[in-house]
């Protein structure tokens, strides 16, 4: 099973949680919260990861 980290369909901004999510299993809508929270928690920290996985990672071929 080739597994690979890439950016969602499923996206609401860039595709970058809906990335994590599907590649870890988990929900979409609770790992765009656990990210908000610590986006927030972290003195937005979290928007600067963001736009680097956004470069980062490649797009889905999946369409």
């Amino acid at each position: 099973m080739d597994k690979r980290l890439t950016r969602s369909s499923n996206k609401k901004i860039a595709g970058v949680c809906g990335g994590l999510a599907e590649y870890f299993g988990f929900d979409y809508t609770v790992t765009r919260l656990v990210y908000a929270l610590l986006t927030f928690f972290t003195a937005f920290a979290g928007v600067l990861i963001y736009i680097i996985l956004w470069m980062v990672m490649p797009e889905s071929y999946q369409r």
